[in-house]
C-alpha cells in the first residue's frame, strides 16, 4: 500500500509533466535492499540510495537553508554539491507486470474503502 501510495504521487507530478527518471531514497527504508527493489519495481523508477541516509528530511531542510541564507545558488546547487550516491536499485522486470495489477486494483479500491474511514 505504502509503495502505491508513492506510485500516486509520481502519477501526480508526471500528470504535472515532471518527467521523473529516477528517484532518491534516505531514512529507515532506504536501508532495505528488498523495500527499495518493490518500490522502484511499483513506480518502474531506479531508486539511488544517499549517502546521507539517516538525516533525511533534516539533511534537505539544511540544504534549503543554505539555499536560503546564500551558501548555495539554488537548491540544483546544493544537491549536487552535497548529496552523494552510493548504489542505485534497479526495477524488477518480473515484479513490474505483478505490481502494475497490483496497482490497477489499488486504484480502484482506494476510493471505494474511503468512506469506511468516516463512518
Amino acid at each position: 500500500g505504502v509503495a502505491y501510495g508513492l506510485r500516486d504521487s509520481l502519477e501526480l507530478l508526471r500528470a504535472l509533466g515532471v518527467d521523473a527518471e529516477r528517484g532518491r531514497v534516505s531514512g529507515g527504508g532506504a536501508r532495505s535492499a528488498l523495500w527499495l527493489r518493490i518500490v522502484a519495481s511499483v513506480l518502474g523508477l531506479p531508486l539511488e540510495r544517499t549517502a546521507a541516509s539517516e538525516e533525511g528530511a533534516a539533511f534537505g531542510a539544511a540544504l534549503l537553508g543554505g539555499v536560503a541564507t546564500g551558501v548555495f545558488a539554488d537548491a540544483a546547487e546544493a544537491v549536487a554539491s552535497c548529496v552523494h550516491v552510493t548504489d542505485r536499485i534497479e526495477p524488477d522486470p518480473a515484479w513490474q507486470a505483478v505490481y502494475e495489477d497490483g496497482y490497477a486494483r489499488f486504484r480502484m479500491l482506494y476510493p471505494a474503502l474511503r468512506p469506511l474511514e468516516e463512518s
